[in-house]
């Protein structure tokens, strides 16, 4: 097994949000995988090394997608949100990440 140092102030920016959605409770429920918005430049390797280190638990695997921004309409021009990086984290069985206590403590 790999054990790549990171630069920790570097993880600590990659995990921006965690996706809260009807889709994201039933892949959580489902697979038992939580989905996260990352920064677009993060890789699987530091997506892996960031939740374990910032929610203490196992992460078995890692896939990412690059969701389109949607063109909208802003006054009278035509603009286009920003691309953003969506990571789909699998943990490790009977480990889940209880986003609710980790905001308490």
């Amino acid at each position: 097994m790999n054990t790549i140092k990171f630069n920790e102030e570097r993880l600590l920016n990659i995990l921006r949000a965690p996706q809260v959605s009807e889709k994201a409770t039933f892949v959580a429920e489902k697979n038992g995988q939580v989905i996260f918005n990352v920064a677009s430049d993060a890789t699987k390797p530091e997506i892996k090394a960031a939740v374990e280190k910032l929610f203490k638990v196992t992460v078995e695997g890692v896939q990412v997608s690059v969701v389109k921004g949607k063109q909208k309409r802003f006054g009278r021009f035509m603009g286009k949100r920003q691309d953003w990086k969506k990571a789909f984290v699998s943990l490790a069985a009977g480990q889940e990440i209880n986003f609710a206590a980790s905001e308490q403590g």
